[in-house]
């Protein structure tokens, strides 16, 4: 069951700003990714549904948080549908991000009081997930979707919705300015989080500095 309450969830996610989000099938890999992404002051951090078994390595990392970071909130995204977010919760899963909008999904998650982040494409999806009982809802992919004037556009007649954009969301000062200006809750970010070093592997170091760097600008901007 989830460790963290959604009140708790919903907090950090807003006041941290950036929730790194990442996938390998290698759980040691993981573990250090969340390390360092911890080491950088996120206390946040999506682990996406994306590979055969992903389940198995999301336990693993789960049961290695409880012992080592315990004050690493966990939540399991790109998932699907309800029985695979009956999974996750099962696993430890403090919140259920998703790429789709699927009521059934909302009734687990509710049923649990576990928060669930749905993808909507228009303000009519987002009406209709805040029904459901979404508090936050992800865009995705935030650039195509319209990005930063999309949530600037919708967020004039609704002030009171709360948008978080995943995909073509940047590390930089221009690009986080931007999101946050429009109005976004929070941000999540993969790709652009996770460095690499000329040989391909994962540079631990600069994705801690990155994600430090990340949260700072973040921070700066975020609308109280």
């Amino acid at each position: 069951m989830a460790r963290f309450d959604r009140i708790t969830v919903y907090t950090k996610m807003r006041t941290t700003g950036i929730i790194p989000v990442f996938y390998n099938q290698d759980v040691g890999l993981c573990k250090e990714i969340v390390k360092a992404c911890y080491n950088g002051g996120a206390n946040i951090f999506e682990f996406t549904n994306r590979g055969d078994f992903a389940h198995e390595v999301f336990t693993e990392l789960s049961k290695f948080l409880i012992h080592e970071i315990p004050d690493m909130i966990l939540g399991a995204g790109s998932v699907m549908d309800a029985p695979t977010t009956a999974l996750y919760i099962q696993s430890g899963a403090s919140f259920i991000v998703s790429p789709v909008l699927k009521e059934d999904m909302a009734l687990i998650c509710n049923r649990r009081k576990i928060p669930w982040m749905p993808g909507c494409g228009s303000i009519n999806e987002i009406s209709r997930a805040e029904e459901l009982g979404a508090e936050v809802v992800k865009i995705f992919p935030a650039g195509q979707v319209g990005g930063p004037a999309f949530i600037k556009n919708v967020r004039g007649p609704c002030p009171w919705m709360n948008i978080m954009p995943t995909g073509g969301v940047s590390p930089t000062e221009e690009n986080l300015k931007e999101w946050f200006e429009a109005g976004a809750f929070c941000v999540g970010m993969g790709s652009k989080l996770m460095i690499k070093d000329s040989s391909g592997k994962y540079d631990l170091k600069a994705i801690e500095q990155k994600t430090r760097e990340a949260i700072s600008i973040a921070k700066k901007y975020i609308k109280e």
